[in-house]
């Protein structure tokens, strides 16, 4: 059984790994795994080790100096890489090239399990040893377990598009998710249509809650309640959309119009109503949110919210190596405009819509 240790007396600058070695009764190699992230050391002995460097404020030796020379920012996908992430990663390319840094690309969580790949502590030492200068993380579901180790090492991070936010101070960057969903409800209101659904993304997401209250606040203000069987939120996918439109489209209510949470789901509520023998826009309207190269590819085109994903992704980078060159930031969060950009998936409410949807 290894002994508790004791609060040691020692200044963060004097401490090394030898330091916590002797304090753990390990050897050098043993805290050194723990650092780096390793996974070959016993749970009992990481526990014990990571208690010690936190109690000494250790930090690898790459984050006490400051950051000169090409930056290297880990970049993290929470979920797939779709053509979202595609874009985004386009713009973080793009600005880090012109800034000369280097972006290493990754994902937060195994996507076979949903797992964190290491314990917040390690994962971010593993990090700062590696030599990150930051870390951008993009729709990404962070713990403060994972905040905390990040500024416990001095790496700063920049969320794009964040599902939570765990802490007020997090720097993130996203586009006027409200305005938006506002924006895409409006379109439809001012086509005709009154019998408008929602399907979105997770409901605990900050971005969809926006959109929703967009949708809502537009449907409001138009003097109409919407329906409860007609709103619905699940994930931020095809599937989802062609599952949940597939819901919708069933019943004998209904909707003539549907805005999607994202351009994912649109396409899957237009999949669902092909299945089902309509037709879009003849009868249903769709429109999604984002704006991906996937958007202009549908048959027809969606109409869809555009977010400037590509200097969404500049920005962060931008806004990260600022950060990590010790600059105060205005404001700990960034939205861009978006804008509503019209194709073939929506059209003016019709008779033919009337009498099979109403």
């Amino acid at each position: 059984m290894l002994d508790r240790p004791h609060t040691p007396t020692r200044s963060r600058d004097k401490t090394t790994l030898a330091t916590i070695a002797a304090s753990a009764g390990v050897s050098v190699a043993t805290v050194s795994k723990v650092v780096n992230g390793r996974e070959d050391v016993s749970a009992q002995t990481r526990a014990l080790v990571e208690e010690l460097l936190v109690q000494h404020e250790y930090s690898p030796p790459t984050t006490r100096r400051a950051v000169t020379g090409s930056a290297l920012v880990e970049f993290l996908i929470d979920g797939d890489f779709s053509s979202y992430a595609t874009a985004v990663v386009d713009g973080v390319v793009e600005a880090a090239t012109a800034a000369d840094a280097a972006v290493v690309v990754g994902v937060l969580r195994d996507q076979r399990n949903g797992r964190y790949p290491s314990p917040p502590r390690s994962w971010a030492r593993g990090l700062a040893a590696a030599g990150r200068t930051g870390v951008i993380v993009v729709t990404g579901e962070l713990t403060g377990a994972h905040v905390d180790a990040l500024a416990a090492v001095n790496l700063p991070l920049v969320v794009i598009d964040p599902l939570n936010l765990p802490r007020r101070e997090v720097t993130s960057v996203g586009s006027t998710n409200f305005t938006g969903g506002l924006t895409a409800t409006n379109h439809l209101l001012a086509q005709g249509h009154r019998h408008i659904a929602w399907v979105g993304g997770p409901p605990g997401s900050q971005c969809n809650q926006a959109r929703l209250h967009g949708y809502r606040a537009a449907m409001e203000s138009a003097g109409l309640v919407p329906v409860a069987e007609h709103v619905l939120n699940s994930d931020f996918q095809y599937e989802a959309g062609r599952r949940l439109g597939a819901q919708l489209l069933a019943g004998p209510d209904r909707p003539t119009a549907v805005v999607g949470g994202c351009d994912s789901i649109a396409l899957g509520v237009m999949e669902a109503a092909r299945a089902q023998g309509l037709r879009v826009p003849d009868d249903l309207s769709v429109t999604g949110f984002d704006d991906t190269e996937l958007a202009a590819m549908a048959a027809p085109p969606l109409t869809t919210i555009r977010q400037p994903l590509r200097e969404m992704g500049r920005v962060a980078l931008r806004t990260v190596l600022r950060m990590a060159g010790g600059e105060r930031l205005d404001s700990h969060h960034v939205e861009l405009a978006t804008e509503l950009v019209v194709r073939g998936s929506t059209a003016e409410f019709s008779p033919r819509a009337r009498s099979q949807g109403q």
